[in-house]
């Protein structure tokens, strides 16, 4: 068999890696140009992280999307953490085709037709119920626990699938409670997966537009929507600089991480 060239494969993967990060790095580099325009380098500057801090709604967009991201990112591990472990552990019961198939309804579903749904919904209630009143935080709040614990629902789901049953089994016989056995043995067994699916869970939120776009009121605007309104009338510097702390924070903290899982690793 012939084996692939060494420099070849060390081409490919660094073409492949400066496609993905070049972008992000002129981002980063061009949020320290002192000229406004995106063009032209004219000197380094901080003056537009200056402006950042001074811009009130870029601001109030960046902390609505935390907190939204946060409480979404919560609620979905905690719904899609037993949606997964109903799917692997219960069995094959009645209507179970109609409970996968509504549960992975929103990993196919276009982002669209699930907003306007949603929307179209709540208008609904309105009309009905009286509440929600109008379209805000409770809104893009639902819709995007919608949307993720789907896919909370996926992480969750391979995790128990690949464990030791026997535990669980051993657990029960010893007289433990369903209830018991899941909180004492199986949650700190998958606490890494239902770890990792909090934070995928909080990126989808924290990056979502366009079930936001739907469901988002006056005086309720995302980060997301925020930036693409701008974007559209065109760049501006502020944004890099928005974008280049959003970076470097995800960047040590993904670092924070690996270090203090090799050190447990290690021990």
């Amino acid at each position: 068999m012939i084996q692939p060239n060494r420099t070849l494969r060390a081409i490919v993967l660094f073409l492949g890696y400066a496609f993905l990060y070049v972008p992000i790095v002129c981002l980063m580099a061009y949020s320290f140009n002192d000229s406004p325009l995106m063009t032209s380098w004219t000197g380094f500057s901080l003056r537009w992280y200056h402006a950042l801090f001074d811009d009130q709604a870029l601001l109030s967009a960046a902390l609505l999307s935390l907190q939204i991201a946060a409480m979404t990112a919560t609620a979905a591990a905690v719904i899609g953490t037993w949606a997964g472990y109903v799917l692997v552990r219960s069995g094959r019961f009645r209507g179970f085709t109609l409970y996968v198939g509504m549960l992975s309804a929103p990993l196919v579903i276009p982002e669209v037709v699930l907003g306007i749904s949603l929307l179209l919904m709540f208008v609904e209630f309105g009309k009905v119920f009286g509440w929600p009143s109008g379209n805000g935080v409770f809104t893009i709040w639902v819709g995007h626990v919608i949307l993720c614990m789907a896919y909370v629902a996926v992480v969750i789901q391979s995790r128990i699938r690949d464990l030791d049953r026997s535990l669980e089994e051993a657990a029960l016989d010893l007289g433990a409670t369903p209830l018991k056995v899941f909180f004492t043995i199986t949650l700190p067994l998958i606490a890494p997966a239902l770890a990792a699916a909090w934070l995928l869970a909080f990126t989808l939120s924290l990056d979502d537009v366009v079930i936001a776009s739907f469901l988002s009121g006056p005086g309720y605007t995302t980060l997301p929507l925020e930036v693409f309104s701008r974007v559209r009338l065109g760049l501006k510097p502020e944004i890099n600089a928005l974008a280049t702390l959003f970076i470097l924070v995800v960047g040590i903290c993904v670092l924070v991480a690996n270090r203090i899982q090799r050190r447990k690793e290690s021990v």
